[in-house]
């Protein structure tokens, strides 16, 4: 049987939970820049990304889908700005983007990925 691996496990949910070759994210928010603007928050949240990642031995390189949330579509040039300066070139995953209302008003993007290892 194939084992789960809970990174970051909490009493609700856990930031990344590993299962044979595959990890998968929870939607992932500006913890560390909350109320900043949509391309500062879209940063945070890539970095915080990249962490769960490495932690889970994998990296954005192996990203096969993304779904983002924006409480505001208007925004979606300027997370775009963030998000393909960051992407893997040639890398690039199956990807969704809608507008919906978020958990708190400070936080304006919301990003949740799954990856292979």
């Amino acid at each position: 049987m194939t084992e789960i691996k809970r990174i970051a496990p909490g009493n609700r949910m856990s930031q990344a939970v590993v299962y044979g070759n595959l990890v998968f994210l929870a939607g992932q928010v500006a913890l560390r820049a909350p109320g900043a603007s949509v391309a500062d928050q879209t940063k945070d949240i890539l970095a915080k990304t990249d962490e769960l990642l490495a932690e889970a031995g994998t990296d954005k390189s192996k990203i096969l889908s993304a779904s983002i949330w924006l409480t505001d579509i208007a925004t979606f040039n300027e997370m775009n700005e963030v998000w393909d300066a960051w992407v893997a070139p040639g890398n690039t995953p199956a990807r969704a983007c809608v507008e919906s209302k978020l958990a708190a008003p400070q936080y304006t993007v919301e990003i949740a990925v799954i990856a292979g290892i």
